[in-house]
């Protein structure tokens, strides 16, 4: 019986398979040889590099994708999600979204930064613009002692998060006196009342509603949003 036709395929099929395991493994033509970031706003590609630590000159299908983010997410909290890609046959690309500050906490002299979830992710010595700072004035209220500091941080940076875009440039400070007492502080002294952080799209409507129908008020209400009332104008 003639067993060459059926060794040939067999021989030629372990043979690819070694060669192709041997060029991703072993030779020097599937190796990371360039690893770049993008997405940066306030970090730099650098840092990200450096907290990434990809192993240049490791075989580029050997690279652990998933421990690379884990290390990039972990050594910079700032980071809230970071998409690593294989760029054959050489490059790693790692593309990082990084947290954006919705609500700032004074601390000394310097300010926390959190984002729409609620993360504390880190302290800067200057107040970037366009971000109200937070003021928790509910300690002493009956809401401060049924809702501790965390539920009503969630509840102020659930208002920040529903202020349209203009209005949140122009909030200097979030004050939370209460559960549903939260209280806007705008630019020229102006002031809002908000109410509590429900429905808090139709309250951002209105506002925006009376701040282009009375721009010289200075004291407006959305705590009800189908009956909002402005004075001092």
């Amino acid at each position: 019986m003639c067993r060459g036709p059926v060794l040939l395929p067999l021989i030629a099929a372990v043979l690819l398979v070694a060669g192709g395991t041997w060029a991703l493994y072993g030779s020097s033509w599937l190796r990371v040889e360039k690893v770049t970031a993008s997405g940066t706003r306030v970090l730099t590609p650098a840092q990200v590099l450096a907290a990434a630590a990809v192993p240049v000159g490791a075989p580029m299908v050997s690279v652990d994708t998933d421990e690379i983010e884990s290390r990039v997410r972990g050594r910079l909290p700032r980071v809230d999600s970071v998409d690593v890609v294989r760029a054959w046959p050489h490059g790693i690309g790692l593309k990082v979204t990084e947290r954006k500050p919705v609500l700032l906490i004074k601390k000394g002299a310097n300010f926390v930064e959190v984002d729409a979830s609620g993360v504390r992710f880190d302290t800067v010595a200057k107040a970037p613009g366009g971000v109200p700072v937070l003021e928790l004035t509910a300690a002493q209220s009956p809401s401060g002692r049924r809702f501790d500091e965390q539920r009503l941080l969630r509840e102020a940076v659930g208002v920040a998060g529903d202020l349209p875009e203009a209005v949140a440039r122009e909030t200097a400070q979030v004050t939370v006196g209460s559960y549903d007492s939260v209280v806007l502080e705008l630019t020229r002294g102006r002031t809002v009342m908000w109410g509590s952080g429900e429905q808090g799209e139709a309250k951002g409507r209105a506002l925006t509603a009376l701040l282009k129908a009375a721009p010289k008020a200075d004291h407006f209400d959305v705590s009800v949003p189908t009956a909002p009332a402005v004075s001092g104008s």
